[in-house]
C-alpha cells in the first residue's frame, strides 16, 4: 500500500486494536484463476507477538484452493472514511480529497481439518449468547452445514496502516475538517472525527 510518511501508522497495538474493531474484511488472493476477493468476518487474536486470523468460507468458493499454493494473502481492513471539501482549508488553491483509515495484513493461510472449533470461536467472538442455541442444534444439521464450508487460519507476517486524517494540513484546517465531519450526520464521518481527535 502506498503510504506517505505523514499518514503512516506503525504502532502495533493500535493496528491490532483497529482490525479487531473492524473484523469484516476483504481477503485477496492471486492464483491460477486470477485475482480473487472474498468479504468475510474474521476472528483476530493476538498470541504473544503474533496475530492469528481465523475464518471460514463456502466450499463452492474456489478461492480457498489458492491457499494450498502457500502464496501470500492480502487482507484489507477498512474503517471510517469521509469526503473532505476544500472549503475546510484556509487557502482557495486546494482540491477535494478523502480521509480514511485502512490496514493491510499479509500472511499465508493454512487449511484446518476441523471446522467446529472455528465456528465456536466465531460464535464466542460475535455473539456468545448464541452458544446455548448452537449446542441444541441437531448433529445432523451441524454436520450438513460443516460439509459446506472450508475453515482456515492465517498467521500475519506484517501489518501496514494508513491513517489519512489531514496530518499534512494546518492545525486550524484539521479542526475545520473535524467540525465538518462531526456535523455531517454521517456515522462514518462522525467516527472518523473522533479518530482524528485521538490522533492529534
Amino acid at each position: 500500500m502506498y503510504i506517505p510518511s505523514y499518514y503512516k501508522e506503525a504502532d502495533f497495538p493500535k493496528l491490532l486494536s483497529f482490525i479487531q474493531a473492524h473484523p469484516f474484511a476483504l481477503l485477496c488472493t492471486s492464483g491460477p484463476g486470477g485475482i480473487m476477493g472474498t468479504h468475510l468476518p474474521l476472528v483476530v487474536e493476538r498470541k504473544e507477538n503474533t496475530v492469528i486470523i481465523t475464518s471460514h468460507m463456502a466450499r463452492p468458493n474456489p478461492q480457498w484452493k489458492d491457499f494450498e499454493s502457500g502464496t501470500e494473502i492480502l487482507i484489507v481492513f477498512q474503517g471510517p472514511h469521509g469526503y473532505v471539501s476544500p472549503s475546510n482549508y484556509e487557502k482557495k488553491q486546494n482540491v477535494p480529497t478523502w480521509n480514511y483509515i485502512a490496514v493491510h495484513a499479509y500472511g499465508k493461510a493454512k487449511l484446518l481439518p476441523d471446522s467446529y472449533p472455528v465456528l465456536e470461536k466465531t460464535i464466542a467472538t460475535f455473539e456468545p449468547g448464541f452458544y446455548s442455541q448452537w449446542k441444541e442444534l441437531s448433529a445432523e444439521y451441524k454436520e450438513g452445514m460443516v460439509k459446506g464450508i472450508v475453515s482456515f487460519e492465517i498467521e500475519i507476517e506484517r501489518l501496514e496502516g494508513k491513517f489519512k486524517m489531514s496530518q499534512n494540513k494546518t492545525a486550524q484546517e484539521r479542526e475545520n475538517v473535524i467540525h465538518t465531519f462531526e456535523n455531517s450526520g454521517d456515522g462514518a464521518a462522525v467516527e472518523l472525527a473522533a479518530a482524528m481527535k485521538k490522533n492529534k
